[in-house]
């Protein structure tokens, strides 16, 4: 069994699992598999706003589909996700790939 079989059995177990979750959208993105990640970065965030590491990595993987709308979208939405959960260390890498996109 992959790691990414592996995951997804522990996310048809609880799928409301947020951390289980991300583990699967950043198995997708460790493969380059840029398209899948995004769409579970997606969902993940749509299911819980508020996990705030998941608007960086959705935005990192827009800008390898050359999606750059999409990804000022996710750091936004993230800037503002991050500054309602007091995390100013993803609050500040998310200004930083926001301002890099101009």
């Amino acid at each position: 069994m992959s790691r990414l079989e592996a995951i997804r059995t522990l996310l048809e177990q609880d799928p409301g699992n947020s951390r289980v979750r991300y583990m699967m959208c950043m198995e997708y993105l460790s493969a380059e598999d840029w398209a899948g990640g995004a769409v579970a970065l997606s969902e993940l965030i749509e299911r819980d706003p508020s996990y705030v590491a998941a608007y960086y990595q959705a935005g990192r993987a827009a800008e390898r589909l050359d999606e750059i709308e999409k990804a000022r979208d996710f750091y936004s939405r993230g800037i503002a996700a991050a500054r309602q959960a007091g995390d100013g260390h993803a609050l500040s890498e998310l200004q930083a790939a926001l301002d890099v996109l101009g």
